[in-house]
């Protein structure tokens, strides 16, 4: 067990990071790296933390073999308010991991994630500068629970894992053509990103949010759907599957759950937020299980290797 006020060194040029800015995801992001572990992947998972994140909770990722770096948090001039979606003040930082040079190779993951099965290989996945700068997930553009502050484009009409070109069998290996699959907008979700850092990119990045902030309505995925349509690989959905495709009437039809790799909890309540599953959807009472399971499990090897503390 690491020392508590020891921050693990990282001794490879390829890493997972996820952004935490509060101890309310803390949960989520312990359990997240367990779940790497548990699939064995060779890579590590770099915790980057902003001022907002209290030092006292360092130690608490120390202690579990989890390396951290402070970064600035990310706010462009004139961005929106995002008053009904205030988790997307944060994601401006989530751009940051294309500034890292000293890696080769970065895969941000979202804390509210849990890896159930090795994904590894995306670490192998080709990129350039010129036609492959990124890669992620099609973004589902359904607005299944109709909020009314999406923009009217999001619609299941314009939503790629809708497109007839993309058949059940074929959405588990392969992520199509972003313009193909959907023409209107190829916009991908900024919970998993691929990315091979360069200051080339980040400039770019920089230059584009400072501008058309106030134009964007999904912060870091409106930038690098807008910023670099047509020049990003989709994934298949299994790498980002996010929690509400699984739902009935939203791509059922799509989701194989023996096939997931990597299940996204977006929208709220978190798994971690409630104890009971009273009020969940019956889609979701299962996917909250699998965390559930995960986090209990995380706790225990916890308990054995010595580890106490609030979150164990």
């Amino acid at each position: 067990m690491s020392n508590n006020n020891t921050n693990p060194p990282i001794n490879s040029d390829k890493v997972w990071t996820t952004l935490i800015t509060n101890i309310s995801y803390l949960s989520g992001l312990l359990t997240l790296h367990h779940s790497l572990l548990r699939v064995n992947s060779s890579y590590p998972l770099l915790a980057l933390y902003t001022d907002s994140f209290p030092l006292s909770s360092l130690s608490s990722l120390h202690s579990r073999g989890i390396s951290t770096l402070h970064i600035p948090h990310i706010l462009p001039p004139n961005s929106k308010s995002y008053s009904n979606d205030p988790r997307f003040i944060d994601c401006w930082t989530k751009l940051i991991p294309f500034s890292f040079t000293q890696f080769t190779k970065i895969i941000q993951l979202d804390s509210d994630m849990l890896i159930l099965r090795n994904m590894d290989e995306l670490f192998s996945l080709s990129l350039n500068n010129s036609t492959r700068l990124f890669a992620a997930g099609h973004a589902c553009v359904c607005n299944p629970l109709q909020n009314p502050h999406y923009p009217k484009s999001w619609n299941p009409q314009n939503c790629a894992f809708n497109s007839p070109l993309l058949s059940p069998k074929e959405a588990q290996t392969s992520g199509g053509n972003p313009l193909i699959l959907s023409p209107n907008l190829s916009y991908c979700n900024g919970g998993l990103q691929v990315v091979q850092p360069s200051l080339i990119l980040w400039n770019q990045i920089q230059n584009y949010m400072n501008t058309h902030a106030a134009e964007l309505d999904f912060a870091d995925q409106s930038v690098l759907s807008e910023l670099f349509k047509g020049k990003w690989v989709a994934l298949p959905y299994i790498y980002n599957a996010l929690k509400t495709m699984r739902w009935e009437g939203v791509h059922r039809n799509i989701w194989m759950d023996d096939k997931v790799k990597n299940i996204h909890y977006i929208l709220t309540p978190k798994p971690w937020e409630i104890e009971e599953d009273d009020g969940l959807r019956e889609e979701d009472k299962e996917t909250h299980k699998w965390w559930k399971e995960m986090n209990e499990e995380r706790k225990r090897n916890e308990r054995e290797r010595g580890i106490s503390d609030e979150w164990s």
